[in-house]
């Protein structure tokens, strides 16, 4: 049943919140952001039944390396993937806050929202941080995700103004984005497998990291390898990390 216009009720969760209780929101001091964690490359591909995309688990805070294992890339509901560089803390909470946007908007609507409406408020959220942007808190997202009624897996990309775009083929964000984008220009092609665009993603991972000391290559001493999620008709999958393991080791031996 739909129930959007009883009381004050809200089918955005942060509109919501913000009007009734906007404390609970995420809040972060800008003069701490060079002393912040920044997380950095998220790549992502389509593929003949869907969408790949990955990220490596570097981030760093000035030229230091904060964290060896941090994860950049979440799944927001059956259907959707977001992957975040940027200001970690800033960014982890944004989508922790779009995650509890989608939940709200389906419990109130009674419906889930489409690929192109879960664009649409992610945008709205990244343009909620403006203020903090300027500030140097900057956070860019991407959301990739399966169109059930399009058939298809598709991309988009953001700057920090909220503006979306959507991509064709494939996207890359953060530090080493230019270089992981240049390996997939090579690799990628429409008619690939999910097979082949998963080695796609964690080769352009791995030629990011070559180029860019933000961006972490595979640590195979300490078993850290790129979060890796498919979507797909069937669902968003996560791969284990023992199935990413193998596929880096097969990257790596065509080096």
């Amino acid at each position: 049943m739909n129930i959007h216009g009883v009381g004050e009720l809200d089918s955005s969760f942060s509109r919501f919140a913000a009007r009734t209780a906007p404390e609970v929101l995420p809040t972060f001091d800008p003069s701490q952001a060079t002393l912040t964690p920044q997380g950095t490359t998220i790549v992502a591909a389509s593929f003949l039944d869907g969408v790949v995309m990955a990220g490596d688990r570097r981030a760093t805070m000035g030229n230091l390396i904060a964290q060896r294992d941090i994860e950049k890339v979440f799944s927001t509901d059956d259907e959707s993937i977001v992957g975040i560089a940027g200001v970690a803390g800033p960014a982890i909470e944004l989508v922790r806050l779009f995650q509890v946007e989608l939940q709200h908007y389906e419990k109130i609507e009674g419906v889930a929202l489409s690929l192109d409406g879960k664009a649409n408020r992610l945008g709205a959220l990244v343009r909620s941080n403006l203020a903090m942007a300027m500030q140097g808190m900057v956070v860019v997202p991407m959301l990739a995700g399966w169109d059930a009624g399009r058939r298809q897996g598709r991309i988009f990309g953001y700057d920090a103004t909220g503006g979306r775009h959507e991509e064709t083929g494939f996207h890359a964000v953060g530090s080493g984005a230019a270089f992981a984008r240049g390996s997939l220009k090579k690799t990628h092609d429409a008619s690939l497998d999910a097979h082949a665009a998963i080695l796609a993603v964690i080769r352009s991972l791995y030629d990011a990291a070559d180029d860019d000391s933000a961006t972490g290559g595979p640590d195979l001493a300490r078993r850290i390898f790129p979060v890796v999620m498919t979507a797909t008709a069937s669902g968003v999958r996560q791969l284990p990390v023992d199935e990413v393991a193998e596929l880096t080791s097969q990257v790596l031996e065509t080096m």
